[in-house]
């Protein structure tokens, strides 16, 4: 994942694997497994901080729909990914895929994504 920005209380990533065009990941600054463990206002914060990136995510990219993931097995983090889905995009229509390994972009590319994020937030 490549770092986007600070937010309340969460940092904003993109993943590197861009199958979902703009796919990012809300993770919470401080360390939390699950969302009861957050105190009222630091769980309406971030989920503050989840509906800024989306709205973000709807501006630059104009998606069909949003996903919200809020999967963690194995990483005992708080966190939720946050998937843009187009109706004529990879995987419209069904659960999305956590890692396709389909499509990466340049340096120079993640770097336009970013910025483009970033002017919406």
């Amino acid at each position: 994942m490549i770092k986007v920005a600070d937010l309340k209380v969460s940092q904003l990533f993109l993943f590197k694997e861009q199958s979902y065009t703009g796919r990012l990941n809300v993770v919470y600054k401080d360390h939390a497994v699950e969302f009861y463990e957050l105190s009222d206002e630091q769980r309406n914060l971030f989920m503050e901080d989840v509906a800024t990136t989306a709205k973000a995510i709807a501006k630059t990219f104009n998606p069909d729909k949003i996903n919200y993931g809020a999967f963690s097995d194995t990483l005992s983090h708080l966190h939720i990914h946050i998937v843009p889905k187009y109706k004529d995009g990879y995987g419209f229509g069904s659960v999305f895929e956590m890692n396709p390994q389909k499509t990466y972009l340049s340096d120079a590319e993640y770097n336009v994504v970013i910025d483009k994020i970033k002017a919406n937030l």
